[in-house]
């Protein structure tokens, strides 16, 4: 390892708090901004914005945690393990393990963020656990970024919450943007190419990362315990938890349900939002795992992971109402659009969004809250609303590389720390940095 990179993975390991800390302090240089840029906003009335906003994420905490939860068990599954235990076994050298992790941990990002995510952590858990055993030494802490990629690209991906939002007629912009479908947003050749472009490079920046560190014999796999039990043999009543016919019956019925509203729908891709995706989660789980006790014990598992979410959620919903409701936001938006003319509105809008999801680490949210302000903006300057809703959404996903809060699953999956993945994500985000923006003046 060069002097350089091991000074500098030292220092941000050094500097970097828990991801609760963080939060914590987030919340008081908010209140310090509303205080300072924010006209008539006493203290009081900051920490009663503070206060008012706490709990308005209460039932999108509950589906992130239950998508979370689903996501974690259905990678538990005999069928996923099957793949992993495929990908793990192709990984012969340390660099091959972070190219294969950060490239299927990407591939999953692009269809469903909370399925990337958590299948990005056991993948790396796995191929941790694959290296020491044939004593291939790689650093963990790469390993582990590689795995939480799925989080720089899933805005642009199948379940981006924003570009689906805004197709669907009826979504509560649609009086000042009108229905924007994905064929401009998504599915649009930019962000195709976009998505193409972050496929190739970020596989191939985690090899570059791997041959510029040698890993020392601790910066290996931490030894955690989580294996469950083995179960008691079954009696009496108990069997019906272990046969496979009430998991597998329940799990595809969900499905045919969730196929048969998917075929009624125009559009087939405005059927998926953060319901339908826990619905369809939730019968593949059941499917997959067969017996009721199987599930059970998976989601068991999995429900540690979630700790951080319930915990720190609302800390961030706190920090949201400060920004709506002492006006912040609103003057961070009129910065921008003051600065901006027609051809340099997307990007101050995408480094805009950016810094908010920083404090508002939410892509549903930040659009609800931010979106409306951008697009009156775009308006008066006569920029297209599809480069706004793609602005918003590679911003946000961009720093989700420097904010830990929606890494705390696979922290807890690795055993790894915010410190430990950080120094590599911020490198992985500049490279994909640019891609993005690049492919924001081609839209």
């Amino acid at each position: 390892m060069s002097s350089f990179t091991k000074s500098y993975l030292k220092f941000v390991q050094r500097v970097l708090p828990s991801p609760l800390t963080i939060a914590v302090v987030l919340t008081a240089l908010t209140a310090v901004l509303a205080l300072v840029f924010t006209q008539d906003n006493s203290i009081v009335d900051v920490g009663m914005a503070w206060q008012k906003g706490f709990w308005e994420l209460l039932s999108f905490t509950m589906q992130m945690m239950i998508m979370l939860v689903l996501g974690h068990t259905l990678a538990l599954s005999k069928p996923s393990g099957l793949l992993i235990d495929w990908i793990t076994s192709r990984c012969t050298s340390s660099s091959a393990a972070v190219v294969m992790v950060s490239l299927f941990s990407v591939i999953a990002g692009l269809v469903n963020w909370g399925l990337g995510l958590i299948f990005g952590a056991i993948l790396a858990r796995k191929v941790g656990e694959h290296c020491r055993r044939q004593h291939i030494r790689v650093s963990y802490g790469l390993l582990g970024t590689c795995g939480y990629l799925s989080l720089l690209v899933w805005h642009g991906g199948l379940s981006g919450s924003a570009p689906l939002t805004v197709a669907k007629a009826g979504h509560s912009m649609e009086a000042l943007m009108g229905v924007v479908p994905v064929s401009s947003t998504l599915l649009a050749m930019p962000n195709i190419l976009a998505s193409i472009g972050v496929l190739i490079a970020l596989p191939l920046t985690a090899h570059i990362l791997n041959r510029l560190i040698k890993p020392s014999k601790s910066d290996g796999l931490p030894k955690l315990s989580g294996k469950p039990s083995a179960p008691k043999k079954a009696k009496g009543a108990e069997r019906l938890d272990h046969t496979s016919l009430l998991g597998i019956a329940l799990g595809l019925m969900m499905l045919g349900l969730a196929f048969r509203e998917m075929l009624q729908t125009d559009n087939a891709l405005g059927y998926f939002n953060l319901d339908t995706i826990n619905f369809i989660l939730f019968g593949f789980a059941l499917l997959f795992h067969g017996s009721l006790f199987s599930f059970t014990q998976a989601a068991e598992r999995a429900i540690r992971g979630t700790t951080g979410i319930l915990i720190q959620f609302p800390l961030y919903a706190g920090i949201m109402g400060i920004m709506k409701y002492s006006g912040l936001l609103l003057v961070f938006a009129e910065f921008f659009t003051e600065i901006s003319t027609a051809q340099s509105f997307p990007f101050f809008a995408y480094l805009s969004s950016s810094i908010v999801n920083i404090l508002v680490p939410s892509g549903g949210g930040q659009w609800q809250v931010q979106g409306p302000i951008l697009l009156e903006a775009a308006k008066t300057l006569g920029v297209n609303p599809s480069k706004v809703v793609m602005a918003l959404a590679y911003g946000d996903q961009l720093t989700n590389m420097l904010q830990p809060f929606w890494a705390l699953p696979l922290l807890g999956i690795t055993g790894l720390k915010a410190k430990h993945i950080l120094p590599y994500s911020a490198l992985f985000m500049l490279l994909a940095g640019s891609i993005y923006l690049l492919v924001l003046y081609l839209l």
